[in-house]
């Protein structure tokens, strides 16, 4: 029998087969973007076996998301924001107490910059906010925007983010730090109350 080599189609394509409710989208979506997602996912839980369960959740979030969603022009920022939910959930189910540790670590550094989703006063569109953050990272230089991106995103430690930009641990942190200052002071002058 003939083996048949998937050639990985563009965004829209795809998009047009989850639409279909083609059954292939999610065997494209895999071949593109399932190693970056499952790494993601790794980063955040720590072990294969879960990044891969998460992964596998992705794909089922999506299919059962599009529609009504039509990610076209970003669906890799789709699904890795999925993945991402999926994987701080899995810590969260699993009770890892120093992972979760780390994670509300980061949580508390970010709560001084971004305004709180419990306070009435704040409750805001999240695009507006979020197209408020993408235009703040768009005017940091590419060092300060990685570290960033790493670190919130990402959730590597400053360690890794030192060992990957071959930076030193207290440069990575006063990066970290101005940079939440800045994000503060942005958000301030959009509007945010924080």
């Amino acid at each position: 029998m003939e083996r048949k080599e998937m050639k990985a189609l563009d965004d829209n394509r795809i998009v047009e087969l989850y639409l279909k409710r083609d059954e292939m989208a999610i065997k494209q979506t895999t071949e593109k973007y399932g190693s970056r997602l499952r790494s993601l996912a790794y980063g955040i839980v720590k072990d294969l076996q879960s990044a891969e369960e998460c992964e596998n959740d992705t794909y089922m979030k999506a299919w059962n998301s599009i529609p009504p969603h039509e990610p076209t022009s970003y669906l890799y920022v789709f699904l890795a924001r999925i993945t991402r939910h999926i994987s701080l959930n899995c810590c969260r189910d699993r009770s890892r107490l120093k992972r979760s540790a780390f994670i509300c670590e980061l949580s508390a550094e970010m709560e001084q910059c971004i305004p709180s989703p419990d306070d009435s006063q704040c409750r805001i569109d999240d695009m507006a906010l979020s197209d408020a953050i993408n235009g703040f990272l768009s005017r940091l230089d590419d060092e300060k925007r990685n570290i960033f991106v790493r670190r919130y995103w990402y959730l590597d430690s400053v360690a890794s983010i030192s060992k990957r930009f071959a930076l030193s641990e207290s440069k990575v942190k006063t990066t970290l730090f101005r940079c939440r200052a800045k994000l503060r002071q942005h958000l301030e002058k959009e509007g945010y109350t924080l």
